[in-house]
């Protein structure tokens, strides 16, 4: 059985970009890797070594990169107003009675850091296709806690 990996429009042409820019710095890492090879006995050249490795990882990234998008599911926002991917979603936590905007994403662009949820995180599955002024537990590794739905864009 195939996976695909649900993502949003944005996640799908942020991977396109990054096989791009890693396809265009391919010949650049090739030379290296010519140059280091000239360089005479490749027993003891650390730089031979190393170039080989760098090209190798840049293919193998590549090559990662190009199966997610393979097995891509890029979902579009709708406008049915619930929580889904692609929309923008301002949640107050119960606790502390902290307000936090998140957009709701796919695992491969989950960045918590930057206002980013993944939608199988404990957070995002909490809040899927719920309405705003749902209030809902989330079960979360350090314990459980409450947050409110205040908008959804």
């Amino acid at each position: 059985m195939v996976y695909y990996q649900k993502m949003t429009p944005e996640g799908y042409q942020k991977i396109k970009n990054e096989i791009a820019e890693l396809k265009k710095d391919r010949p650049r890492r090739i030379k290296i890797l010519q140059e280091a090879r000239a360089l005479g006995d490749l027993s003891e050249n650390t730089e031979y070594t190393e170039a080989k490795r760098d090209l190798g990882h840049l293919q193998s990234r590549v090559r990662y990169l190009e199966k997610q998008l393979k097995y891509a599911d890029v979902v579009d926002k709708t406008a049915d107003g619930k929580v889904d991917l692609g929309k923008i979603v301002t949640l107050k936590f119960d606790d502390d009675d902290e307000t936090e905007k998140y957009k709701v994403v796919g695992r491969m662009e989950a960045d918590i850091a930057d206002g980013k949820v993944a939608f199988d995180s404990p957070l995002g599955q909490a809040i899927m296709k719920k309405e705003v002024n749902t209030t809902v537990s989330v079960m979360a590794p350090a314990g459980e806690y409450h947050v409110t739905i205040m908008a959804i864009d």
